[in-house]
This record gives C-alpha cells, structure tokens and sequence, in this order.
C-alpha cells in the first residue's frame, strides 16, 4: 500500500474516529458548564441578553480574523453587527465593506443556525469575505471551489527554497464529491453529541480546504453554527474564537499533527473540547462587564444626560483605553473643546464622572463606581 502523508489519503476517508472514553471526562464538563451559563443568562432580561451577545459576537468576529493575522477595528465591528440586530448606533461609526462581510457570514452562521448548510450558502460566505475578488493584492476566485489552476493547496512555512510543508489538501478534482459528502453528513440528524459534531466539522472543513483563501474563518463559521444548534439558540455569550486566537500556535500544532497519518482524531478533539471549556469559563468575564454596565446605566437619571455625554459614557464602558480627557472628549463627540469641558463638568456635577489625581494638562477622569451613583 502507498505511503500515507495526510488523513485524506487514508483508503478509509473519511470515516473519522475517536476514543469516546478519553473525551467523556471533558465533554461532560464542558456541558455542564455550558448548561450552566445558559441558564444564568435566562435569568437576564431581553436588553441586557442582547447586549451580553453583541459583545461576545464583536470578539468573535475580531479574532477570528485575527487568528489569519487581519486586523478589524473592533468598533466598526460591533457598529455592523448592531445594525444586523437592529440596536441603536446612534454615534457608532460606520463600517468598511470587509467588516461588514465577516460580520454577515458569522451572524448568518449563528442567527440561522436551524438552516441547512448548502453549497450556495458557503459560496455566499466565501463572497462576503472577499467582496472584492481579492485576497489581498492577489485575484481570486469567489463563490466557487478552487480549481487546479490555483495550483496546489499547500500549509507552508519558512523561507525561500528551504520551505517547509505543514500540509497538503486534496486535489481540486476531488471537491466537488468531497463537499457533497461533508454537507450531507452535517446536515444529517445528528448520532453523536452535537459539541463533538462542532470539532469533526471544524477539522474536516478545513482538511478539505475547499476555497482558495478564507478556509479557516469558514471552519469556524461551521463550527460556531453547529454550537448553536447544540445549545438550541441563536444568541451567542461565549466565543470560541477568541480562545482559539489566545491559544493559536496550540490550535495549527493540534491541527497538524491529526491530519497526518491515520483516521483517529481523538488529538484534534481533545483539544478542542479543552479550547472550547475554556472559552465558557470566559465567558464569565463578558457576562460581568454586562451586568457592570447595566447597574451603571441604572444608577444614572437619564433625563441629565445629553447625547453627547451617552455616546463617551458608552464608549468608556466599552473597554475604552486610559482616561478621559477633554481633547478625548472632544474627539469622541466631535465637539468643540468648550463644549466638552462643559459636559465633563457636568457629568462631575452629576457625580457620573470622577477626576483622577493631578492638575493642568495632566487632568484626566474615570468612570465613577456603579455602587457610589446609587
């Protein structure tokens, strides 16, 4: 028999096994913990809900695009997402036509997760991504499988002639039968736990790396889809993202050394439950912020706050970075600096503001403690 250098050369392709009894320990556990978070925000109201999924689904959509070394800014982010949901952006800023298509793929992975996926819904991923027909300065071919003239699908690293080849995907005459396959056996009832099915679907997309660029954000659109169905709800208060993008180099380590060799991907999916615990268990922190800024927002009376004064209010309770300034304020508002000197004495006024020790040009202000406006 030939030599196998990759899982999809195995005869047995791509029937992908795993040891149940090294994963249960961890699956149970991360369903509780997933059980767990879920019924704590059910406690939560509609408002505070949604807020709590903005967040969640902003950072999603950031790092994974990190996780593929783009950076969006993550206030365009959440400005495109809140449009999508039909939140208030009054004073959001408006978001660059590549925002808006990573944003319109994971939000249509999640809010329709119950949806089939279909080969015309991944072409229109795949056409979101790349609006331009670019993938950075080169052409691409969007909405369709590669085609041999793209050449090989290679995972490479290292210089110039001393290159080293992490991984091949099948040929381009092999997609159009290995897509079929792959989408009927996710859209099937599933047999298995549906947090299982969320890792084989993620490692065996991106093992067909069937698109010329964008394989990986797509990946994880699937596997964010298929973790909404498994926990039966649209709404998204944890990120799995986020923690792959903080655990990257384990993420491509994992990856690689499960799609050489043989058909047994307990490895890859060990990790991934692993990642995927450790992202509810962030969750925490979210869901902390939210119910942060909502005591904050309740301890205030809305009728002393003007416009201007909610926008910066809202950006400093949105991981603003340092202190406020007038110049910051100004900036943030785009007003004048009088002006913003005097809504920072009002919001000092109003005890919403606190100044920070130092004078002259120094002077700086925080947000006051949510206890202390009550």
């Amino acid at each position: 028999m030939a030599s196998v250098n990759f899982i999809h050369e195995n005869p047995g392709w791509p029937d992908l096994s795993w040891d149940g009894n090294a994963l249960s320990a961890t699956l149970a556990g991360v369903r509780h913990r997933q059980g767990l978070l879920l019924g704590k925000m059910a406690t939560l109201g509609f408002d505070l809900r949604l807020q709590a999924s903005l967040t969640v689904l902003t950072n999603d959509v950031v790092k994974t695009s990190a996780i593929e070394g783009e950076v969006l800014p993550p206030d365009e982010v959440r400005s495109s997402i809140a449009r999508r949901l039909g939140l208030d952006v009054g004073g959001l800023v408006r978001p660059g036509r590549n925002v808006d298509g990573v944003v319109e793929m994971m939000l249509d992975a999640t809010q329709r997760f119950d949806t089939p996926l279909s080969r015309d819904r991944l072409f229109g991923w795949h056409a979101a991504l790349f609006p331009t027909g670019y993938s950075g300065m080169r052409p691409i071919v969007v909405g369709a499988w590669r085609s041999h003239t793209s050449g090989a699908m290679q995972v490479v690293s290292g210089p110039m002639g001393r290159e080293r080849v992490h991984f091949e995907a099948p040929e381009a005459g092999r997609l159009e039968d290995e897509m079929n396959r792959f989408l009927d056996w996710f859209n099937r009832p599933a047999s298995i736990d549906p947090v299982i099915k969320a890792g084989i679907a993620h490692f065996w997309f991106v093992t067909l790396h069937p698109f010329e660029d964008g394989n990986g954000r797509i990946a994880r659109a699937i596997a964010d889809l298929a973790l909404a169905r498994a926990d039966g709800m649209k709404d998204r208060f944890y990120s799995m993202s986020s923690q792959i993008e903080a655990e990257r180099k384990e993420y491509y380590l994992r990856l690689e050394a499960s799609q050489r060799g043989g058909l047994d991907i307990t490895y890859w999916l060990d990790w991934f439950l692993g990642c995927l615990d450790r992202s509810v268990r962030g969750a925490e922190v979210v869901l902390s912020a939210v119910l942060y800024k909502a005591r904050f927002w309740q301890g205030i009376d809305h009728r002393l706050i003007n416009d201007r004064q909610r926008l910066v209010i809202n950006r400093m309770l949105d991981g603003f970075q340092g202190f406020l300034t007038t110049s910051k304020y100004a900036r943030l508002a785009k007003c004048s600096p009088d002006t913003a000197l005097r809504d920072i004495r009002e919001l000092l006024e109003h005890h919403v503001i606190v100044m920070n020790p130092g004078r002259g040009r120094s002077t700086s202000y925080r947000l006051a403690d949510s206890d202390a406006l009550r």
